[in-house]
Formats: C-alpha cells, sequence, structure tokens
C-alpha cells in the first residue's frame, strides 16, 4: 500500500484506536455522554477512512492523482475537526458549534469530492 491510501489507512488506524479507547473511557467511568462522538470516530473516521484506503490501493492510479491528495487533505483536516469540535460540544461547550458546522461541511465536502473520483473510476467501461 502506498501514497493516498496508505495515508488513509494510517489515518483510519489512528480514528480507531481514538475511538475504542473513548469508548473503553465511558465503560470504565460509566459516563455515556460522548457515545455520538465515539460512534462518528467509528464509522466516519475508522471505516470511511478504510475504505478510501482500499479504494486508492485497488486504483493506484487513481491514487497518483492531485485530487486524490486534495481529497485526503480535505477529509483528513475536516474530519479531525469534526471529531475533537463533537468531543468539545458534547463536553459542555456550545460556542463550538460554528467551527463544528464549518468542520462539518468540509467532511461532506470531502465526500462529495470522493464521489467525483470514484464513480467514474467504477462505472468505466472495460
Amino acid at each position: 500500500m502506498q501514497g493516498v491510501a496508505r495515508n488513509f489507512f494510517t489515518l483510519a488506524i489512528i480514528y480507531a484506536l481514538c475511538g475504542m479507547a473513548l469508548g473503553i473511557h465511558m465503560a470504565i467511568s460509566e459516563d455515556h455522554g460522548q457515545m455520538p462522538t465515539h460512534a462518528h470516530i467509528m464509522v466516519a473516521g475508522w471505516l470511511m477512512s478504510a475504505v478510501f484506503a482500499f479504494f486508492y490501493h485497488l486504483f493506484p492510479t487513481v491514487g497518483l492523482k492531485t485530487i486524490a491528495v486534495v481529497h485526503f487533505w480535505l477529509t483528513a483536516i475536516s474530519g479531525i475537526g469534526l471529531m475533537i469540535g463533537l468531543f468539545i460540544l458534547l463536553a459542555g461547550t456550545p460556542a463550538i458549534e460554528p467551527l463544528l458546522g464549518i468542520a462539518s461541511i468540509g467532511f461532506y465536502a470531502g465526500m462529495l469530492l470522493f464521489a467525483f473520483i470514484a464513480l467514474p473510476v467504477v462505472w468505466k467501461k472495460a
């Protein structure tokens, strides 16, 4: 695994470790107030990043394009902002909502960009 695929898979593993650590913390503390953050880290972070990694691994020439690098950085930066912002919001700081909104829109833009990148590849006639 190389390039963007490796970057996304590395990010996925980091998300998985953080999400699992948060889950263990909630279980030990018996405070499940961060359950939405945990779910977002595991699904939007771990799962989506792993799917992106395997797509770019299966189609390595697509991962060499500049747009794939833009996809990685847009998704990485906005996703980390989304997860941290959600954690802060659920910890009781509603003032973070504007930044959380920006991160959410950025993360959605990353998914739109992935659709733009991936759909022509998977629908290409052989």
